[in-house]
């Protein structure tokens, strides 16, 4: 697949990212090495090979999932530029 000028401005104004039209070219052909590499990758072969989030086996810590206060409320509050009756104070946007 290749990307041509018009395609580059179309993915430019979709990404909300003005590209001069000087540049569209530049664009264009960064979006083809892209492509390329992604077809590089496609060639690998992957069967048998396992999915993983890290090149080293590893576990997460883990705690207990349990609902607190976090057992410093005062010193949350102490933060706040406007705390009342131990909540945040915020100024009323919707009227």
């Amino acid at each position: 697949m290749s990307i041509d000028l018009e395609t580059a401005a179309r993915v430019a104004a979709l990404a909300r990212i003005r590209v001069e039209d000087e540049a569209l070219p530049a664009l264009a052909d960064e979006f083809n090495a892209i492509l390329g590499f992604i077809e590089q990758l496609s060639e690998v072969d992957v069967d048998g090979v396992d999915p993983m989030t890290s090149v080293t086996p590893m576990r997460l810590k883990r705690r207990e999932d349990v609902v607190t206060d976090g057992q410093m409320p005062e010193r949350v509050l102490s933060n706040a530029p406007d705390a009342r009756e131990g909540f945040f104070a915020v100024p009323k946007v919707v009227e």
